[in-house]
């Protein structure tokens, strides 16, 4: 595994973290760390959704009819 990554951030994002930098009195790696776990949180749950959507697709019959003469 790769311990760097490159990659690019505009003039105006970088002004961004420095200035929530200085107003949280955080160093910009725990700032990109947080957003960071953040956006992955948050990709992991519309993941976990989608999965369970798909999963819930898996048969187009509702409730009624999945059920109709099952006596239980």
């Amino acid at each position: 595994m790769k311990n760097h990554i490159n990659f690019k951030l505009d003039t105006q994002m970088i002004e961004t973290i420095h200035t929530y930098s200085e107003i949280l009195k955080k160093d910009h790696n725990t700032i990109l760390k947080e957003a960071l776990e953040l956006y992955f949180q948050n990709e992991q749950n519309k993941l976990a959704k989608k999965n369970q959507d798909d999963e819930n697709s898996m048969t187009n019959l509702d409730y009624d009819e999945f059920w109709d003469g099952v006596d239980i």
